[in-house]
């Protein structure tokens, strides 16, 4: 006789005294139809959860939403996932499960640094709006932890005081989270009211160029202003944080 799945609070606290653990007993489907549908499992939930966020957007994800895909209640979600923040950390740590973590190299720290920045961008790119739930985690999913002492570890290699660390570090990932975040929302827009209502960049300096002389420096430098493709402001903005970081460890230097 199989065993009682345990508490979904149980679960939790065992993923994140373990990394990679999953505590999960699949719960067998009642009804007509439930032996032939497959059983209800914290995979099956992130795999639902994760195919809503890649069709409609991370606003999109309930905890309704994912038992409408797995085609239950909300209830049999609950005996698995303790709450919509319990799937956040799921999904991300999910996610940073796929970032290749190097081992610090004191002469390739800013290497290191970026490549894993550039990682969780291009993680949070398949997914719609999910850099949103990243702002408010708290770190103790043990794939985040897994994440943040690589990066920590990292930072200190290059020569950083460990508080240095710990912020730059903060600052970094919350300019990752809220640049994706940017562009999913600019993404949302443009796909709700068309192309059509996007400004081109020639279209912004006609703009600038004529507004009123109150305005002089943005007339003036109207091309700085618009200019960067791609991930151009990106990637200044995480050389800026790290050459920031340099010239604090160099100060600190013998």
């Amino acid at each position: 006789m199989a065993s009682a799945p345990q508490a979904p609070q149980r679960r939790r606290a065992a993923r994140h005294l373990q990394l990679g653990s999953d505590t999960d007993a699949p719960a067998q489907r009642r009804g007509p139809s439930g032996g032939r549908k497959k059983p209800i499992t914290v995979d099956a939930i992130i795999d639902a959860a994760f195919g809503i966020v890649a069709s409609e957007g991370y606003e999109a994800l309930t905890m309704r939403r994912v038992a409408a895909a797995l085609e239950t209640g909300p209830a049999s979600l609950y005996a698995h996932v303790v709450n919509k923040d319990d799937l956040d950390e799921l999904l991300l740590g999910r996610l940073y499960a796929q970032v290749n973590i190097p081992e610090p190299d004191p002469g390739a720290w800013r290497q290191q640094i970026t490549s894993l920045c550039v990682q969780i961008r291009d993680q949070y790119s398949r997914y719609p709006g999910i850099s949103r739930a990243a702002l408010a985690v708290v770190p103790t999913n043990l794939e985040t932890m897994r994440l943040n002492e690589g990066m920590f570890a990292i930072v200190l290699a290059g020569g950083a005081d460990p508080q240095t660390a710990a912020w730059a570090i903060d600052a970094m990932t919350l300019y990752v989270n809220a640049y994706c975040l940017e562009i999913s929302l600019q993404e949302k827009q443009g796909a709700r009211i068309g192309e059509s209502w996007g400004i081109s960049r020639q279209e912004m300096l006609r703009r600038f160029a004529e507004l009123p002389d109150t305005f002089p420096q943005t007339k003036r430098y109207a091309a700085e202003l618009t200019s960067g493709a791609g991930h151009d402001r990106f990637d200044f903005t995480i050389n800026l944080i790290l050459d920031g970081l340099q010239r604090h460890s160099d100060r600190r230097a013998p």
